[in-house]
């Protein structure tokens, strides 16, 4: 049909300089693409993980028995090895017979480590999504400008500067501008929304780290001796599964 916009034919007639910021653009959104579907299976995974760990940790287990229930996990993670690290540091410093602020202050340290480390795990991806998404536009507009430059030096070889002659090569260097934006709208959009989420487990995980330092701060010392017993009895709670 006249008119019509013939695509691979302005791709394949593109300057090679074009061609390449074609070509990184398009690995981009690639990559893009790859990486939304990594981060929102890994959040999935870790939403589902974290809901059914705090079913089991408020259901009125003991907090030994969960513990060695825990430690038999070789893949725990999210709140699970938050609340690892947490109570081992817990009972070492009872071990230790630390005074109760230093362990309570103790504990708290771990369990911001131990959050903090579990939420970049969380959020790895998101620093190449912001990337593209800041950077791919300009790279469109780069062999946008290129390309029009490459369309308007070539008028000074032809018989005749009309906008005929470089219409093409202008067309061909709007590719690149509208490969940039492909790349970098749905990465602008998914940096957004995962950013949300992310926050949206960070909090919940905090709360319950919050919770659990409540929890501990109101173990007398005596209270604290019998739970230490409780890790040598022979009753077990099997590793957690999802």
């Amino acid at each position: 049909m006249e008119g019509s916009i013939d695509l691979v034919s302005l791709v394949t007639h593109a300057s090679i300089f074009v061609k390449i910021i074609m070509g990184i653009l398009l690995f981009a959104s690639l990559l893009c693409w790859v990486t939304i579907f990594r981060l929102s299976s890994r959040l999935a995974i870790a939403t589902r993980a974290d809901n059914y760990f705090e079913q089991t940790f408020w259901s009125g287990v003991e907090l030994p028995t969960l513990y060695k229930g825990v430690q038999g996990n070789p893949d725990r993670s999210g709140l699970e090895q938050i609340f690892f690290i947490g109570f081992s540091e817990f009972l070492k410093l009872l071990k230790n017979t630390q005074a109760r602020s230093e362990i309570i202050e103790g504990v708290e340290r771990k369990l911001r480590v131990g959050l903090g480390r579990q939420q970049l795990e969380l959020e790895q991806g998101l620093p190449l999504l912001a990337s593209i998404a800041s950077v791919s536009p300009y790279i469109g507009l780069l062999g946008t400008v290129w390309g029009i430059m490459t369309a308007f030096m070539g008028l000074s070889t032809s018989a005749q500067a009309t906008l005929a002659a470089v219409a093409p090569g202008i067309a061909e260097a709007l590719i690149a501008t509208a490969l940039g934006l492909f790349a970098a709208i749905p990465a602008a959009l998914a940096f957004n929304h995962f950013t949300a989420k992310n926050d949206k487990v960070y909090q919940s995980r905090s709360l319950f780290c919050d919770e659990m330092t409540g929890m501990l701060l109101r173990q007398t010392v005596d209270t604290a001796t019998n739970l230490t017993t409780g890790l040598n009895s022979p009753a077990m709670m099997p590793p957690l599964s999802r």
